[in-house]
């Protein structure tokens, strides 16, 4: 429902998710039981304006925001009823669609019998969309002063409504999307345990904070990194409708301190209109690989002289294990070739990816290996590739992981991560535009930050 509605949000939002859904659970489980007191700011300015602020104003300021390429945008707000002049005349029938409605049933509760029903879904365009009804959304007949049907419109979402007319040559069909008014909202925290806790302290949802870990979980391990006075800051987009904030849109830009090194990330969208978050130099935020391939906890580190928990004997453990239930999707760490799927000896049932020509992933124990997944077939970064599961020599379900380096392993959580390919020359010019715009735009959140805070001290 409303899918046609997400298309201009970025793809990139499945990669990070992939990526912070581990770190936000694991940050959870370590988060300390005490209150959370983060430093918060948050509010939509108008950046063009000058005179000063106090705390009263801030609220009634008409928004200003720069697209993704951080230019100037333009307003895009207004309603279904501004859009298009409502008919004269037409008396409407409202019904709440719910569990067990048909379209036959619906007809016949607005005084229509299925000839009618027949004769609007054969119509022209997109009419025949109407067959298709769920439980949530709104329908409406439409009537003229002869009780003629004259006018449906299914409601799917805030943002999109199948609208049918009835024409001279009979019904026509059409699909109308409504764009949110998108305003860009500054968000400011001071970390006092996890970064989960202190984000929602200062006003970001669940799916704001697993993206903004997504976009700097390549270098911050955000269970073990983040310390106490570790501060952030993010500018994303509310977006309205008539008015009303119904949702979130995308992290435009963001800036987390960790241990006294600034991380700063931008939002630029390139020529081919693919978006990615890199540093202020150009460089992607994004690693070739995942930190962590699967949303769980670590339970057994990498350790060279660890003790195996079942031959108890020293063994060597070349891998990162991670507990979680049962069945959890474990993740392609990087691109790569699958160039080993099914059972290994005691690893169980286990995939093994080569990426590129030195670095090899490895993923075991698993109770299921993905449909799809067999040696020689290509996958992305992200892509599921098996289910835990408990199988080979285990105490219980877990996923052992691995990352080898021209055959020698390596410690997935701190091996240096090759980085995603940078800004092109090609692109350098319009990106060091957006970049200015960008860390202006910071920089004017920052002062307002201030002159709030001054204002309401006084």
């Amino acid at each position: 429902m409303g899918d046609s509605v997400l298309k201009n949000f970025s793809k990139l939002h499945l990669t990070l998710a992939a990526a912070a859904t581990a770190v936000i659970s694991t940050a959870v489980l370590m988060s300390p039981s005490s209150d959370v007191e983060a430093k918060r700011m948050s509010y939509s300015i108008n950046l063009d304006q000058e005179e000063n602020i106090t705390a009263s104003d801030l609220p009634a300021q008409d928004p200003a925001y720069l697209d993704s390429q951080g230019r100037p945008a333009e307003s895009q707000s207004g309603s279904l009823a501004n859009a298009e002049p409502a008919k004269a005349n037409i008396d409407w029938q409202v019904f709440d669609i719910k569990s067990g409605d048909t379209l036959s049933s619906l007809f016949g509760k607005a005084g229509f019998n299925d000839g009618i029903m027949l004769s609007v879904i054969h119509g022209e365009g997109e009419a025949e969309k109407l067959q298709r009804l769920y439980a949530g959304e709104t329908i409406r007949f439409g009537t003229n002063n002869k009780d003629q049907l004259v006018a449906i419109e299914l409601k799917r979402s805030l943002l999109e409504s199948l609208k049918i007319t009835k024409e001279d040559e009979g019904f026509t069909g059409e699909t109308v999307t409504r764009e949110p008014e998108v305003r860009p909202t500054f968000v400011s925290g001071e970390i006092d345990g996890s970064l989960y806790l202190s984000a929602k302290e200062a006003g970001l949802n669940d799916r704001l904070t697993m993206e903004l870990a997504g976009i700097f979980g390549w270098d911050i391990d955000f269970v073990y990194d983040v310390r106490k006075g570790d501060k952030f800051e993010v500018v994303y987009e509310e977006l309205f409708i008539d008015g009303k904030k119904f949702g979130t849109g995308r992290i435009l830009s963001a800036r987390f301190v960790n241990r006294n090194d600034e991380h700063v990330a931008l939002l630029y969208t390139d020529s081919n209109g693919e978006e990615d978050y890199y540093t202020p130099e150009g460089k992607s935020m994004r690693k070739a690989f995942l930190r962590v391939p699967i949303n769980a906890r670590v339970s057994s580190p990498f350790n060279l002289q660890r003790r195996h928990p079942v031959l108890d004997v020293v063994r060597p453990h070349e891998g990162t294990d991670y507990a979680a239930p049962p069945g959890t999707p474990i993740k392609a760490a990087g691109s790569g070739r699958i160039k080993f799927a099914g059972w290994k000896g005691g690893y169980g049932r286990t995939v093994v990816i080569q990426h590129g020509d030195n670095i090899s992933t490895l993923y075991a124990h698993m109770r299921g290996i993905a449909k799809g997944i067999k040696n020689g077939t290509r996958v992305k970064q992200g892509q599921t590739v098996g289910y835990l599961g408990s199988s080979g020599m285990v105490t219980g379900p877990h996923l052992h992981y691995e990352f080898r380096v021209n055959g020698v392993a390596k410690n997935s959580r701190t091996v240096k991560l090759p980085d995603a390919k940078p800004i092109p020359s090609s692109e350098m010019a319009q990106f060091k535009q957006t970049v200015d715009q960008r860390l202006a735009q910071f920089d004017v959140f920052r002062d307002h930050t201030r002159q709030l805070a001054m204002a309401s001290s006084e």
